[in-house]
Order: C-alpha cells, then structure tokens, then sequence
C-alpha cells in the first residue's frame, strides 16, 4: 500500500465502534435498573400489605372482630374463603351480593404460590383503582388493598435521577475515551513509520510529522520484522535452554534415584550381613537369640525383596511400557481379592473395610500386576501407617465412557499438608525412622502413581475433613 493513500483513521473507527456499543450498553442498563428499581418499590409495598395480612390473619385466631383493626388502616381488607366467595368487606356490607373472587390475579396467585399481588385494577364493587395483596392462610384468604392514589403512584414510581448520573457518567467516559483513542492513532502511525523503515534497513529517525496509516500495514510490517528476526531468535535461544534444563534435570533425577536406591539397599543388606556374622562366630548362641537373629534377617530379606520389586515395577513402566501385558479383568473382583489377601492384616490392626464396590462388574483392560499394586500399596501404606481401629473406604465415584473415578480413604492419623504434593516422589518419607521400622521401602505411592498413569489416569492425594487421607484416582477403560 502506497503512503499517500487516504485512509479512514484507526482510532476513530475503534472510537466510534466502542462508543456505540457503550451507548447501547448504558441504555440496556437504565431501561433494567427502571424496571429493577420500580419493581423494587411495588414488592416493598406489597410486603407491608402482607404485614398487614398477617396481622389480620392474627387478630382472627385471637378471636377479636376484624373491625376493631380494618377501622384504624387506610387499607381496605377483604376475606375470603379457600373457594374465592367473599366473607368480609370493610369496604362493601353486607357481603351476600359480592361476586366470588377465584378469579382475580392477586387471588389466583395466592391460590397456586401461597401470595400473590396486582399492581393496578379498579374495584368491581367501590370502582376505585387499588393496589391489592392476597395471602393463603391454612382456612381461609386474606386481600388487602390501597387506593391508587397521585401519592401511591409517586411513591411507586422509580427515581429518575440514575439516568443523569449514568449519561454523565457516559459523556465523562466518552472524552476520556476519545483523547486515549487519539494518542493511540499517533502511536499507531509512528509504529507504522518505524516498521516500514526497519524493512527497508533504513536508518531509523522518528519524524516530525505522520501520515495517514492503517492497521493492516503495521500488521504487515511488525509480523515481518520480528518473525524473520527478533522471534526466530529468541525461540532458538529458548529452546536450547529448555534442552539444557531437561538435561540437567535428568541427569540429577537419575543420580539422585541412584544413590536412594544404593542406599536403600545398603540398609537391609548391612542388617542381614552383621546378624549372619554375629551367627557364625558365635556358635554358642543362646537358642532364642539365634531365633530372633534368623527371623530379623528374614524380615529384612523380605524388605529387600519388596524393595526390589517395587524397584522393577518403575524401571518397567519407564523404559520398557510397551512390554507390559494387558488383559480384560474385573476390578471388582480384583479388589476383592486384595481385601481377602491383607485380610489378617486387617484384623491385627482392628481395620474395617466399607468396600462400596462389592456387587458391581466394572470390567477393563489392563496390566493385572500393574493394577493389583494400586490397590495393594494403598491397602499396605494404610495399614503400616494410618493407626488402629479405623475405617477404610472404596468407592466408585463416577464413570463416564472412557473412565472409572475411584476414591480410597481412610480415618487415620493422616499427614500434614506439607508432604501431601511430595508423597509420590520415589524414596520420600513422611517420617524415615517410622517408615523403616514397619518395613516401607518409600516406593509404594510412587508405584501406585506411575501405575495410575501407565493406565491414563490421574491420581491425587488429601487430607480427609475428619482426618485420614484420601487418594482420588482414575483408570481408563480399554
């Protein structure tokens, strides 16, 4: 496009288009707050006719005369039966020759809603205009009404004086908004200048005066310049540092994950050395010692071996996932299964499981071994760490097509929030000393996450409103 070229300027299209919409929005504004406000006031007056009804309706179980209170009001009180047929008037006696009443708005709609009112409608019997309110009480219909008179229809009226405040408001916000519109249009034709000169390599001056531009040129130009440049630049610069950090990132995962794994396999290695050597070169080991020795070292053989269980079962899901089996089972029947497994468990910590699942099939394709340590390692953390005498609960939140929503918590002791976000990470204790004395290895829920992800799913872990932790998790189908 050529610079002499007319154009219609930007900011004034951006000025004109925003104003009108503003326009539009304040009178949508001033036309609800109208209706608002004087809605507001009909609802006020119907409430205090209301009042007025339920002080008749009062005075009526007290069993004094409705004319010792209708005399005193300027209100004109009409009961009536559940039927509509009139059997009080303080306006209108006797009451025999008025028409029933089922059919007027204010009754009908106490009929249906328990109250109902109608702003303005002459009176069949005086001929006046009222205002008129109708409550349904257990036997019987109260109506009051007030003469629509030049001071009710003042007073019902909505306060006008919101309107000039909001078209001040609106001519205030349209100079403002037009003097930043004007500067902008500058800016915008200096941009335009400075990016048709950086194109052509030109030595870049800012000059005193700017012509016409248009919103697309400097589009144009700021898109070229920067992509073929400054962008282009900055993203190859971004992404080798992102590359390095990874990098760095890896490397300090996977040298932190092995000296926790050499030293977590020292400490059980260490404890069954140091008691078979205590038992060959004491051969006349009392017999109970040499009992404890040989049942210390089988229970940290077996923390060994769970130990390096867990271990295979991330290093498989990391490098090799593509190996694992899938097959189609219930995971109803494989928890189950569990709970019959850790059953023993359970009693000797006086546990009680509310499996809420029992009974259902919810059938999936998956890795059996993967899927029985979800549930198996949160079953194993809940019984070394959670306490005696709980509860623990399964529950199948919700399934869509492609997702089971599983929920299990317990009633423990539970942990503070502090570890809730690190609880997954491979070798992290909530409480070292403890975790190694009931035998954990610090892999289980780092086991139970990456099986959860292996399956597409999610799992997060917090703290119960009552105590006790809960983990939600979910499993994809297929």
């Amino acid at each position: 496009m050529g610079k002499n070229k007319p154009y219609i300027r930007f900011h004034l299209r951006i000025f004109w288009s925003v104003a009108t919409f503003f326009v539009l929005l304040t009178f949508i504004f001033i036309f609800f707050q109208y209706s608002r406000e004087k809605q507001y006031k009909i609802e006020l007056l119907n409430i205090r006719l209301t009042e007025h009804n339920n002080t008749i309706y009062r005075t009526m179980q007290e069993g004094l005369p409705l004319d010792s209170i209708t005399k005193e009001t300027p209100y004109r009180t009409t009961l009536m039966d559940l039927s509509g047929n009139v059997l009080y008037d303080s306006e209108a006696k006797p009451t025999d020759s008025l028409e029933n009443h089922a059919n007027r708005k204010e009754v009908l709609n106490a009929l249906k809603n328990g109250m109902g009112y109608d702003v303005r409608r002459k009176s069949h019997t005086t001929g006046e205009i009222y205002f008129y309110s109708a409550n349904k009480y257990e036997d019987c219909i109260i109506r009051s009404a007030l003469p629509y008179s030049a001071h009710l229809k003042i007073s019902l009226k909505a306060d006008l004086q919101f309107i000039y405040i909001a078209v001040l408001l609106l001519l205030v916000m349209g100079v403002i908004f037009y003097t930043v519109m004007k500067h902008l249009g500058e800016s915008i034709e200096r941009l335009n200048d400075f990016a048709m000169k950086a194109k052509q390599d030109e030595i870049i001056e800012y000059p005193t005066h700017f012509p016409n531009s248009e919103l697309g040129d400097i589009s144009l130009h700021i898109v070229q310049i920067y992509n073929r440049l400054t962008t282009m630049k900055k993203d190859l610069l971004k992404e080798k540092q992102q590359v390095v950090a990874q990098e760095e990132e890896k490397n300090a995962i996977k040298q932190q994950l092995t000296q926790n794994i050499a030293h977590e396999l020292k400490t059980p290695v260490s404890s069954i050395q140091g008691y078979l050597e205590t038992i060959i070169n004491n051969k006349d080991l009392p017999r109970e010692i040499l009992d404890d020795f040989i049942m210390k070292s089988y229970l940290q053989s077996t923390r060994l071996a769970a130990l390096l269980y867990d271990i295979a079962h991330l290093t498989r899901i990391d490098e090799a996932p593509g190996l694992i089996q899938k097959e189609q089972l219930d995971i109803s029947e494989l928890i189950r299964q569990i709970i019959s497994d850790v059953s023993l468990q359970l009693k000797e910590k006086e546990m009680t499981v509310i499996n809420k699942i029992e009974g259902y099939t919810l059938p999936c394709y998956a890795s059996l071994s993967l899927l029985y340590s979800i549930f198996r390692n949160l079953f194993d953390n809940t019984i070394a760490y959670a306490g005696c005498g709980i509860n623990i609960e399964i529950e199948l939140c919700r399934e869509d097509e492609q997702m089971y929503y599983f929920s299990y918590s317990d009633t423990g002791v539970g942990i503070d929030e502090i570890h809730l976000a690190r609880i997954f990470e491979r070798f992290y204790r909530v409480d070292k000393g403890r975790s190694r004395k009931v035998g954990g290895t610090g892999l289980g829920l780092s086991v139970v996450k990456h099986a959860v992800l292996f399956h597409n799913g999610e799992i997060t872990a917090q703290s119960g409103p009552n105590g006790g932790l809960s983990f939600l998790f979910s499993i994809k189908k297929t």
